[in-house]
């Protein structure tokens, strides 16, 4: 337990304080101290592509992507299984609690966070798609980190099957993806059982049989997800739009405060500027994934033309995440009379959000679009544990197989109760995926930029009509 904590703490606390006026400091954890110049290294290194091509982004998400692998998956269905993942329980649970801990200017800093991010999942994606290889269980492609890693360290000819960086980081995913499975049963339980009174047994042994249903299926995940992940975004969206539409007198008054809180001299001379600003980046980077090495195992399952293809593609995942959906949930709350919301933290202050503009309705909506976003997450791991799983054990269905029962006793037992370490061991396991992916990601990242000059030199001026 004294290891655990103490890689706990370097991972996730403060290890460099810097002395901001008024008295506050500014705290960075390792995990910031990498990701955040990281991303400025790659924007930089991109010539700014989430400005730049963000037109291009779009334009690849709209057309046919055909693929030639009849069990492989499109570019775009990769993008859905990764937004999956980003659009879950951090969307909702984590912008409350950085507005609860940062106030409103927080909100700015996720959104300068998911800038900075977009390029590296471009980064990691890319190396995704490069690194691929066929997945003779399931069909069409597999890949991710662990597969990136080991080429960048195991040479061609060698006898070793694998690296040890490599199996550090498919170990820590799945130790993660364990953990994040019983938050999710017991955020669904708990949100099932204040909006509609159902005792946590029964929504839990449903919530398990429907997940047993579609993961123990061969290739159910990607079907299900594809309808389902764009269904919910939609309805969380317009129910946003409507709310601010309705409340439109108010906007400016609430970006006023956004941009006051994020540079304001109330939190500089408060001390508190620090906070606002830390809990912004954190939160962003714990919701939009990027670098930690969970979304290339989505992006070199597609089946796509071109490798930048689907590194523009999850770029424009990381927009998805935070510049959408997660100022959704911060419009929800900023609309809401700080009178209101005073002293609530999580749950309580969204669901009173949803209350003060919807009535009732607004609490039960809630309740069903989070059980939405955390089924689809739960649904979306077990897709990235594939390809960690046959790096590890190799291509069988029992290992497989074996994984995905202990995923769903996992997310039984946090339908039934909270276990804090387990729940710490899944912070644990992202932030280890995020350092041994940035060991491979940044010496490897060349080959990813290559790629991004051919697309746009052979790919772009086709299309355009250039020579």
């Amino acid at each position: 337990m004294e290891i655990f904590q103490a890689v706990y703490n370097i991972l996730w606390g403060d290890i460099i304080n810097i002395p901001l006026p008024g008295g506050s400091t500014l705290g960075l954890s390792l995990l910031v101290l990498i990701l955040v110049p990281a991303g400025l290294y790659f924007t930089i290194r991109t010539r700014f592509l989430p400005f730049r091509l963000f037109p291009e982004m779009i334009k690849v998400t709209l057309e046919n992507n055909k693929k030639t692998d009849r069990d492989g998956i499109s570019g775009v269905q990769a993008l859905i299984v990764s937004t999956a993942c980003r659009v879950g329980m951090g969307n909702l649970v984590g912008v409350v609690a950085a507005i609860s801990a940062g106030g409103a200017g927080a909100v700015f800093w996720m959104w300068v966070i998911a800038l900075v991010g977009s390029s590296t999942a471009f980064i990691e994606a890319t190396l995704a798609q490069l690194y691929k290889e066929k997945d003779p269980l399931y069909g069409g492609y597999r890949g991710g980190p662990a597969y990136y890693i080991h080429h960048l360290f195991i040479k061609k000819d060698s006898l070793r099957k694998h690296s040890a960086i490599a199996v550090l980081f498919a170990l820590s995913g799945l130790i993660c993806w364990c953990g994040i499975s019983q938050v999710i049963g017991n955020s669904i339980s708990s949100s099932f059982e204040n909006a509609f009174h159902v005792p946590p047994i029964y929504s839990t042994v449903v919530l398990v049989i429907i997940a047993a249903v579609i993961v123990l299926r061969k290739n159910a995940t990607v079907k299900v997800l594809d309808i389902m992940v764009p269904i919910m975004a939609a309805c969380y969206f317009f129910i946003t739009i409507f709310i601010i539409v309705k409340n439109a007198g108010q906007l400016p008054a609430v970006f006023e405060r956004i941009f006051a809180e994020a540079f304001g001299f109330r939190q500089v001379v408060g001390g508190g500027i620090g906070a606002v600003i830390m809990n912004g980046a954190k939160r962003g980077l714990f919701s939009n994934e990027a670098g930690s090495g969970s979304a290339p195992c989505a992006a070199a399952a597609a089946d796509i033309s071109h490798p930048a293809k689907e590194g523009l593609l999850q770029a424009l995942g990381v927009f998805i995440d935070t510049l959408v959906i997660c100022s959704c949930s911060a419009m929800i709350m900023l609309l809401t009379p700080e009178s209101m919301t005073k002293g609530l933290e999580g749950m309580d202050l969204l669901q009173t959000a949803m209350q003060y503009h919807l009535g009732e309705f607004g609490v039960i909506f809630i309740a069903v679009i989070l059980w939405l976003f955390s089924f689809s997450t739960f649904l979306g791991i077990l897709f990235y544990a594939r390809s960690n799983v046959a790096y590890l054990f190799g291509d069988n269905w029992t290992s497989q197989t074996l994984y995905k029962i202990l995923a769903l006793i996992m997310l039984f037992i946090g339908g039934l109760a909270a276990y804090q370490f387990v729940w710490d061991l899944g912070d644990l396991g992202v932030g280890l995926m995020t350092v041994f992916n940035m060991i491979a990601l940044i010496p490897l990242a060349p080959k990813a930029l290559e790629s991004l000059r051919d697309y746009e030199k052979n790919v772009m001026k086709k299309k355009d009509g250039r020579s």
